[in-house]
């Protein structure tokens, strides 16, 4: 297995929706807004994977990119940032020794929050 690594395409993706203002500034649990399976499977029908991926922090070289499997640590709803997902990704990145990706969220999360 591969390990993960930092998705640029997605941390770009994310600087540039926290640069336009679209986040959503929730501190609660990520888990009621982190999109489930059938959402992500409809925004994948009309977007593709690689759309899919720009909404995760994290990918992995060695998995099929055309795959849900490829992307891990997601920040957004498809429509905007979420600060619970920058917080939420960035503690279980840590806890997995993901320090790339763990730092990439945390200075995100700062982004977010100097507007």
């Amino acid at each position: 297995m591969s390990d993960i690594t930092v998705n640029e395409a997605g941390v770009e993706h994310a600087r540039g929706l926290i640069e336009a203002g679209r986040v959503v500034r929730d501190r609660d649990d990520w888990r009621a807004v982190n999109p489930d399976a059938a959402t992500a499977d409809a925004f994948i029908e009309r977007h593709g994977y690689a759309a899919y991926g720009r909404w995760h922090l994290g990918i992995d070289p060695g998995a099929d990119p055309e795959t849900k499997a490829a992307y891990s640590f997601p920040y957004g709803d498809f429509e905007d940032v979420h600060t619970s997902g920058l917080l939420a990704a960035q503690e279980r990145a840590a806890q997995w020794d993901h320090d790339g990706i763990a730092s990439v969220a945390r200075e995100l999360l700062a982004l977010a929050d100097s507007d």
